[in-house]
């Protein structure tokens, strides 16, 4: 079974959150991750005004209804924000001005962009009130992910009652400094009825040794690997964006905001994330397709 990766913002030069994107040029995104072996993908389209992410949703299904090749590869979206934590370090690249606390109907605006095609909506519950987006998204068969958040255990048990499905790319979306017992990756992994946990497999977002730690608390059963990728996956160092932001790629392959204080997305491969697995993580091929294929067709509801 080939990978379906839950959160791609872009890839071998094409932004998915730029607004000069063009058919062509998502094509040739879809083409790229064919020939990488990925059999599809959730687009990601990350925090902006409501009235931006909503064009850019609209524009990506307009042009999967246009092209075999995109239909096939885009099975759906992944929208992470805007009802994210605005704090230092917790926003980390997201774009501070257009969080906002989220609602049903900032939601729905959302949702009825992306027309039928949301999966997963990224959100932090401590600013979600009464947890009434996660219910209303759950109710439309969302599935709804906590991630650039710092919500207390109460706050997660909480949007666990109400829907609370999945964590984002746990380790990342924080400070580099926290407590070191009281904080959101210890917060995160005490949840055994938390259904999913992802993580970005590259050993920069998250070290081997400490990913291999997660792994071993969440489980492979609950595991799911995402790349996080952005436009310079497969390319070399340089500039890029992700909508309005410019990104600085060193030559190590890692992704930089213009402060250097935050990586912004990955340039990482699902084969190069299978290398990582068999050589880094020691898992097993069959672990690698559980984590990239089997469990994220569960989450979403794919068959």
């Amino acid at each position: 079974m080939k990978p379906l990766d839950l959160q791609v913002n872009g890839y071998a030069g094409t932004d998915f959150n730029s607004d000069d994107l063009t058919l062509d040029s998502l094509h040739l995104a879809c083409t790229a991750l064919e020939e990488d072996g990925v059999s599809s993908i959730l687009a990601t389209i990350i925090t902006d005004h409501i009235d931006a992410m909503s064009d850019r949703l609209a524009r990506i299904a307009r042009f999967r209804e246009q092209d075999d090749t995109i239909h096939r590869l885009i099975a759906g979206f992944h929208v992470e924000g805007p009802f994210l934590n605005d704090s230092p370090g917790f926003a980390g690249t997201h774009p501070t001005p257009p969080m906002k606390p989220a609602s049903p109907d900032l939601a729905r605006r959302l949702l009825d962009a992306a027309q039928g095609h949301l999966k997963l909506l990224t959100l932090a519950p401590e600013r979600d009130p009464g947890f009434a987006t996660t219910r209303f998204l759950t109710d439309h068969n969302i599935l709804v992910a906590a991630g650039h958040c710092d919500p207390t255990l109460d706050q997660l048990r909480g949007a666990l009652d109400a829907g609370l499905a999945m964590f984002t790319h746990l380790g990342n979306g924080c400070p580099v400094t926290a407590h070191r017992h009281d904080n959101i990756i210890q917060r995160a992994l005490s949840l055994d009825d938390l259904p999913w946990f992802s993580f970005i497999p590259d050993g920069i977002h998250v070290p081997f040794f400490a990913l291999k730690n997660y792994l071993r608390l969440a489980g492979i059963e609950r595991s799911i690997f995402v790349t996080d990728a952005i436009a310079a996956a497969r390319l070399g160092p340089g500039t890029f964006t992700i909508g309005s932001h410019e990104i600085e790629v060193d030559s190590d392959g890692v992704a930089w905001a213009a402060n250097r204080e935050n990586f912004a997305g990955s340039t990482v491969t699902m084969p190069q994330a299978r290398k990582n697995a068999l050589q880094h993580l020691g898992m097993t091929e069959q672990e690698f397709s559980t984590a990239t294929a089997a469990n994220p067709r569960s989450a979403i509801g794919l068959s």
